[in-house]
């Protein structure tokens, strides 16, 4: 008996033993769970964010063809600065419809306004000298040279860019590669200013040559803070390895995409009083770069993506020189419907192929529709895939674009790779970047992951980076809401008949649905950003509490101030129109106008002192004009919301997560290899 139970006890300890591991391995389970869902919602409210500002882009071009067709305006000065976007895109779409013969009067007068020889590089100037033709002395010169910061001289930035619009001129749309010669070849996505990581896919795979040639495919600028410095290398390396370095062109090779998202203001900053000269060229060569590369006739790159439309032997033909920017049909700035309808087809399916190519996103979907989550291009769907490869006997489409965790993904049964090459794009941890080498023997794709960065920054653990990308995240939302708090008050206030300030949970998220438009669950979000009650209603006017413009005091100058900020990144981009000079100023009377012209726009009814009182407050210096850096600073954002100061917390985004996690709930992980994986909660 004494043996017996001697046993029972040992095979106890061993159940409770096992038991305990059991509970840990769970536990351990459900808190990864949790924390993917955190990462999953953090990433889309960034997404979301992104893709709200391409389409506001889109819609500035609706907001300027309103202004000319619907408002009779009395004002001399607003008719001139509407017309001054019209006249902008005007040139912009007619630019390369002209004759060959006349095509030389126009590199003439290019070349004469611009005239890089009669700009004079000065003895104490310390920076990379460039000479021509372009060797890989040089291009490592320049790589040296960035790494300490140095700007490379304006005279030998314009030759640069003259040299290179003159080869890329010769080149077809469609580039042509091989991997006969190196039996390799790296195809990398978007860059985005970045340089670190263009310096970490050189550290890692070499530079380019005639034993490792690239693709790089587009979107090399806006964003980061170092465009000019990628663009500059990438043009380098083209002009030392032209058959070895193939540029596509992105969505923000892109003048107009320029204006909003930094790259003029980066050119601005470094180039001053020549900056005039730089935009121009670089705008002219972005509209020369091809538009894909097909790799031993089997692999298409491209930007973006392909439409049901998509015919590669009619976008061979296409004049895309005359394409400055693809975000509007060609002529339709000042078009009626009828003038529409009269205009060539054939140049209306070129602006079709080449929106489609550099906007489009694949889904999960038949057939193919309208990109509603940017406002431009198309989503389409495996069915597309398949048809369009198959006509031109393609076996694979790389694209770019898209920014993924992982820096690629596959879809549409692995025959649509989506590679990004910008790590840490959203904040710093949110992202890997990625590039792919092609083999010649099999011509099957072999990713390459990293994060650029540098090695001395301290360690953090993975459930402190997501704490850290998850406040980012929160805190750009929640501009947003001081942005819309007119509007939000008034779609809450609908819910809240007995005005006691409360409201369900679900009409608070209803409310959010409506005014934001953003793709975001509001449901999990909820807890983070807004207070309840404690029988459980909403106490809607926390959705703003410690988050407040830290400048405009006054009432009515806050309703302006707000109303102006939803807009922001509009009139920024309008300015950067009206600012012909590029000086970074405009006057106090242009500023009135162009708020004037959005006020009645949006039908606001804000009296013309009201304007003329928030100019006069921008004005930080009273020098009687305001730049831009004025501009922005009014609107920066004070938050002392204590939920968003502690990056290192634990805290569930919202209860209803447990419900998402509860025992044996499955959540799915992408593997590397494109699979759906289960990782059981």
């Amino acid at each position: 008996m004494g043996c017996t139970s001697s046993k029972k006890q040992r095979m106890s300890k061993s159940e409770k033993a096992m038991k305990a591991a059991l509970l840990i391995q769970r536990w351990y389970r459900r808190y990864m769970a949790r924390l993917e869902i955190r990462r999953r919602t953090t990433w889309n409210i960034f997404q979301s964010i992104e893709y709200a500002g391409e389409q506001d882009q889109i819609k500035l071009y609706n907001f300027f063809n309103s202004m000319m067709t619907h408002f009779s305006v009395d004002n001399a000065n607003q008719v001139r600065i509407i017309k001054a976007f019209s006249e902008e895109q005007r040139r912009s779409l007619s630019a390369g419809t002209i004759m060959s013969d006349e095509m030389e009067a126009e590199d003439k007068e290019l070349m004469n306004s611009i005239d890089p020889d009669s700009i004079s590089v000065s003895s104490s100037y310390k920076g990379p000298h460039v000479t021509f033709p372009i060797t890989q002395n040089s291009v490592f010169a320049l790589l040296q040279a960035f790494k300490t910061k140095q700007v490379l001289h304006v005279k030998y930035l314009l030759q640069l860019l003259h040299e290179c619009r003159r080869v890329l001129r010769q080149r077809g749309n469609i580039n042509r590669a091989t991997t006969a010669i190196a039996h390799q070849l790296t195809v990398c996505g978007d860059l985005h200013g970045k340089l670190d990581d263009l310096y970490m896919i050189f550290h890692k795979n070499g530079l380019p040559s005639v034993d490792n040639p690239y693709v790089f495919n587009g979107d090399f600028v806006d964003r980061g803070n170092h465009s000019i410095e990628v663009a500059i290398i990438l043009f380098a390396c083209f002009l030392c390895s032209p058959n070895e370095v193939y540029l596509n062109r992105g969505n923000h090779e892109d003048h107009m995409m320029n204006l909003r998202y930094g790259f003029i203001k980066e050119i601005m900053r470094k180039y001053k009083e020549h900056a005039t000269k730089v935009i121009m060229m670089f705008e002219d060569v972005f509209s020369w770069l091809p538009l894909a590369t097909v790799i031993d006739d089997k692999i298409l790159v491209v930007h973006g993506g392909i439409s049901d439309d998509t015919d590669l032997e009619f976008l061979q033909t296409v004049d895309r020189h005359k394409f400055v920017s693809v975000l509007r049909p060609p002529g339709s700035m000042k078009m009626t419907t009828v003038d529409i309808q009269q205009l060539e087809m054939n140049e209306i399916q070129e602006w079709k192929q080449m929106l489609d190519i550099l906007w489009s996103d694949p889904k999960n979907i038949k057939g193919a529709a309208p990109n509603s989550f940017r406002g431009g291009g198309c989503y389409f769907g495996p069915d597309v895939t398949k048809d369009v490869l198959d006509a031109h006997n393609l076996t694979l489409l790389i694209r770019s674009h898209e920014c993924k965790p992982d820096g690629f993904e596959y879809t549409h049964d692995n025959r649509v790779l989506t590679i990004f090459s910008a790590s840490n794009y959203y904040e710093e941890g949110s992202n890997k970047g990625a590039y792919v080498k092609i083999l010649d023997n099999d011509l099957n794709p072999h990713i390459v992951q990293y994060v650029a960065g540098s090695t001395s920054r301290r360690k953090i653990t993975f459930t402190q980076r997501i704490g850290k990308l998850e406040s980012s995240a929160l805190h750009s939302l929640r501009e947003r809401f001081l942005a819309c708090k007119p509007l939000l008050t008034k779609e809450f206030q609908k819910f809240d008949q007995e005005n006691k300030g409360l409201i369900s949970p679900v009409d608070w998220c209803s409310a959010m649905e409506a005014v934001i438009g953003m793709d975001v669950p509001w449901r999990l979000m909820r807890s983070r950003l807004v207070q309840t009650a404690p029988e459980g209603l909403v106490i809607y006017q926390s959705t703003f509490h410690d988050l407040t413009f830290d400048r405009h005091q006054d009432e009515t100058i806050m309703s302006v101030t707000e109303t102006l900020y939803r807009h922001k990144d509009i009139l920024e981009t309008i300015f950067r129109i009206f600012d012909k000079d590029n000086s970074g100023f405009i006057s106090m009377a242009e500023f009135e106008e162009a708020c004037s012209i959005l006020m009645r726009h949006a039908t606001i009814p804000l009296l013309e002192s009201q304007i003329s009182d928030v100019a006069r407050s921008l004005d930080l210096n009273n020098d009687g004009h305001i730049d831009f850096n004025e501009f922005l600073e009014a609107f920066r954002i004070v938050d002392q919301d204590s939920l968003l100061k502690s990056p290192d917390s634990e805290n569930i985004i919202d209860d209803g997560i447990e419900a998402q996690v509860a025992e044996d709930t499955p959540v799915k992980v992408v593997s590397t290899k494109g699979q759906e994986e289960s990782v059981t909660s």
